[in-house]
């Protein structure tokens, strides 16, 4: 019972978190006007935010891995409850920047530091789920964002909705230094302290393994494209382009937390349940992508209600399977380094988001701002990167495989066996069995 308590208040610092990462997507009209900046200046604080994510993210793990995740969490949510006091009260853009710098920061030591609560506080068969929960109840921070933060903004006003997102950074802080431990016996640090040239080994060694890297272009590719539509593009793209409210748009995004909660413990439940399938989820989540965008850019107008809420729901199945990368990262890593490794898989698909918002917010501003054709051209910027992360996948699938001396039956194999198995047929000989199959892992090789 005290792990789910320790989990859920970490979930909460995590929910709050993504309140905070994705309200200035949400605002991002009223911030033009706030501000009076361009698209390509507008996409800079996102990107900004996103560079000091990313950047952070090995930091981050190696604070981890030093101090344990309460005092990371705690620290978090205490700057990002200060940035974002002061993006409330400033209408300096400079300034604006600055606050977005830290909220990057304060974002960075959260999501992996909740995730490193999980292996520690629940039982190995648990964990595929439980991070799975992790990831997608985390993102009602976004449905807090797109619905009541929108609502306040829209009724009383810039300083009234960053403010009340600041109060409740602050109520988070409190309650994980009240509640959460890093362990069930004790919050001791989780390593000794290492000197600079053995944390940048330990880094070296971290990155070298293939399941780091398997985890790092997983994330990559499932990720981005519902990080750069719900962080930035997401509602310009529905108002301006697509023809609908503002409200609407709002109500749209919602769409896409319920999906990633109703796909989350799919995944979780499958990817442990076949743990040497798991690539095959990923690649299919990254061709499902590209193929429902590839038919929504290629109309020659706005598209259906309909086929826009199949895109938010398609892509948004990305989010909980990027969560497959951390369990890549867990199972090929020592527990002393696991924040380190969550760190490096975290960078993946932040890094593609930074690149394609950039980019976005460049070709728009290159082709006369947020209209219809221009927004078709600015989301061909997601392309390369899936054809990166698929053939990244590829490669190191096979190179975590072998090092982990693993060979996964074939589709035809497990079909034909399971059907023999079903009319009492399978022979119980040495040959009719595998060497090692997804049903004798212990829950994580891939």
């Amino acid at each position: 019972m005290r792990a789910w308590l320790v989990w859920s208040v970490g979930v909460f610092a995590y929910v709050v978190a993504v309140l905070h990462r994705t309200a200035f997507g949400v605002s991002g009209l009223a911030a033009t006007e706030r501000f009076e900046i361009s698209p390509s200046v507008l996409s800079g604080f996102v990107v900004l935010q996103l560079v000091v994510y990313a950047g952070m993210q090995i930091p981050a793990g190696v604070l981890l891995d030093r101090f344990g995740s309460r005092w990371v969490i705690a620290i978090g949510a205490a700057v990002m409850a200060v940035a974002q006091l002061v993006l409330a009260t400033t209408e300096s853009l400079p300034i604006a920047y600055i606050a977005r710098v830290f909220v990057g920061a304060g974002d960075a030591l959260t999501f992996i530091s909740v995730l490193r609560l999980v292996p520690v506080w629940f039982a190995p068969r648990r964990v595929p789920l439980v991070s799975q929960l992790t990831g997608i109840l985390g993102q009602i921070g976004q449905v807090l964002s797109a619905v009541p933060f929108v609502l306040v903004l829209t009724d009383v006003g810039w300083t009234a909705a960053y403010g009340s997102a600041a109060s409740i950074g602050v109520f988070a802080c409190i309650l994980v230094i009240a509640t959460v431990r890093d362990a069930p016996y004790g919050d001791a640090p989780a390593t000794q302290p290492m000197g600079l040239r053995e944390l940048v080994a330990q880094i070296g060694v971290v990155w070298r393994r293939p399941g780091t890297k398997l985890g790092f272009f997983t994330h990559m590719g499932t990720q981005f494209s519902v990080t750069t539509f719900a962080l930035m593009w997401g509602v310009p793209y529905l108002v301006s382009a697509q023809g609908l409210s503002a409200a609407t748009a709002g109500t749209m995004l919602t769409v896409s937390v319920v999906t990633a909660i109703a796909a989350g413990p799919v995944l979780g439940i499958l990817s442990g349940r076949f743990p040497l399938r798991r690539s095959w989820m990923v690649l299919a989540i990254m061709l499902a992508n590209a193929t429902i965008w590839t038919v929504v850019l290629a109309l020659p107008g706005p598209a259906p209600i309909a086929l826009l809420v199949l895109l938010i729901v398609v892509i948004s199945v990305g989010g909980p399977g990027s969560m497959i990368g951390f369990d890549y990262a867990r199972t090929f890593n020592p527990g002393s380094a696991l924040g380190t490794a969550n760190g490096i898989v975290n960078i993946g698909g932040f890094l593609a988001t930074l690149l394609v918002v950039q980019t976005m917010g460049l070709v728009l501003e290159r082709l006369g701002g947020y209209t219809f054709d221009a927004f078709r051209v600015a989301w061909l910027a997601q392309y390369p990167v899936w054809v990166i992360a698929i053939i990244g996948v590829l490669v190191t699938r096979g190179r975590a495989r072998r090092e982990a001396g693993v060979h996964p039956r074939s589709s035809w194999q497990v079909l034909r066996q399971r059907t023999a198995a079903r009319r009492g047929e399978l022979a119980d000989s040495e040959e009719n069995t595998p060497r090692r199959t997804s049903s004798d892992t212990d829950g994580g090789r891939p």
